[in-house]
């Protein structure tokens, strides 16, 4: 905690040296990089990380957690036949004198039937510390994780539209490289694409990683795998095998496709919205958003950063998917503006892009920063034709893949920087400081717009 200080106070330095005159200090202005990208690579085979012969039908496998509240742990993990759905744990390798059983549900589609999908909550648990955990009381396999941090400063890695090709296998070391205390996905995780058992290989292809931190996701156009009059419902896979906390903390919402949380003993404030289900003022995602936004603006203590996460992108200088985040735009932005939310993560086009402070197409001091990350590693390919001549509220684009890393260092600035896949090594390609609106007095009162 000593080392996290320390530099919590370097990068503190750094930041007001960078950000003395505005909120955003941008790397480069309406910049679009020169940078040739290495050729596309292959999807990893359906084959791919399969688990030891010596396993037997009851060995857990894609395991992955999620946060529930501030103290607690979701674990969710497969067996391809019976098992109890418990997981006990403990802070000393090999030692669980703590348990909780949870829940198992299975799920069918055309002619796949899934493994027995299993859910527990663990918890409470202490900040900053790490826990050995084992699933259906296995002794097969053990696990362990770090749980975040309860104060600043906080790390998070954002990236989307990942997949399972050979991109997404070199982002997966750089993430694993890295050290960071949760992971946010902005939609598009497996594209199985109705091929279910590609869930399977992505579960596994993940679990290094999304074993061992909390991984936070929203759904993209690829998770909703909808078949008329054969599978009509939608997102089927997507909510069994990812359940996130909708239904806990301070505002639960009604839909796993949306909900939020909180970081850091509430210091920031995390949105996820569903970009594929109903968001038009009056629905459900729009009435919920409202309230969520209102309980925290109504907190003795603001949190000092929001952010928010979409698939569809509602700023879009890229050739590909033009206006497809703009219905959403038009019924949520004044919602966040109003908010004073700091940035706004999307995935959905293939590329990077980073935009200034804006509001309704302008540049605005007090409006979030877009940003654009979804180039974790698809199998689609990247999306290389931009708009010209590059509109001026987008600061940087590349067509690369890659991830970003936000570091909220202190209630006043965070650190945003993007790591492109160069040539298998993370290179920091952008990267800016971002000043809490909240610390922003021209951004309230009387002041704001």
């Amino acid at each position: 905690m000593a080392t996290r200080g320390v530099m919590a106070q370097l990068a503190l330095i750094l930041a007001v040296a960078a950000a003395l005159s505005s909120s955003v200090v941008p790397a480069c202005l309406a910049v679009t990089s020169p940078y040739v990208r290495p050729p596309p690579r292959a999807t990893l085979s359906l084959h791919h990380r399969r688990l030891d012969d010596d396993d037997d039908d009851q060995t857990p496998q894609q395991v992955h957690i999620s946060m529930v509240g501030p103290d607690k742990m979701r674990v969710t993990w497969i067996t391809d036949d019976d098992a109890p759905a418990i997981v006990e744990y403990g802070t000393t390798s090999g030692q669980y004198p703590l348990s909780a059983t949870g829940n198992t549900t299975t799920y069918s589609y055309v002619l796949y039937k899934s493994g027995n999908i299993h859910d527990a909550v663990i918890g409470p648990l202490q900040p900053s510390t790490t826990y050995y955990y084992r699933c259906s009381s296995s002794s097969a396999r053990e696990f362990s994780f770090r749980t975040p941090p309860a104060t600043l400063p906080f790390k998070f890695i954002i990236v989307g539209d990942l997949g399972q090709t050979g991109w997404t296998d070199s982002t997966l070391k750089h993430v694993a490289a890295s050290d960071y205390d949760m992971l946010l996905l902005p939609g598009d995780l497996s594209y199985a694409d109705f091929i279910q058992p590609r869930w399977d290989t992505y579960g596994r292809l993940v679990e290094p990683l999304a074993s061992t931190r909390p991984w936070m996701v929203t759904q993209g156009n690829h998770e909703i795998e909808k078949l008329p009059v054969v599978e009509p419902t939608p997102f089927v896979a997507y909510n069994a095998r990812w359940r996130m906390p909708y239904d806990a903390g301070a505002t639960p919402s009604s839909d796993n496709l949306y909900y939020s949380f909180d970081v850091a003993g509430g210091a920031v404030h995390v949105i996820m919205l569903g970009s594929y289900t109903d968001f038009a003022a009056g629905s459900p995602q729009h009435e919920w958003l409202r309230r969520d936004l209102a309980a925290v603006a109504g907190r003795s203590t603001p949190p000092a950063f929001v952010v928010a996460l979409v698939h569809a992108p509602w700023y879009n200088s890229n050739e590909a998917h033009q206006g497809e985040g703009d219905a959403m735009r038009a019924a949520m932005e004044e919602l966040l503006y109003g908010a004073r939310v700091d940035a706004v993560f999307a995935g959905h086009v293939h590329a990077y892009e980073r935009f200034q402070r804006v509001y309704a197409g302008e540049v605005d001091p007090c409006a979030p920063v877009y940003v654009t990350i979804g180039d974790g590693g698809n199998r689609e390919g990247l999306a290389g034709k931009f708009v010209e001549p590059q509109p001026a509220i987008s600061a940087f684009r590349e067509a690369s893949f890659g991830h970003g890393r936000l570091e909220v260092v202190n209630a006043t600035h965070a650190l945003w920087a993007w790591h492109r896949n160069d040539d298998d090594e993370p290179v920091v390609a952008d990267q800016v400081w971002i000043t809490s609106l909240r610390a922003n007095p021209a951004c309230h009162g009387g002041n704001r717009k």
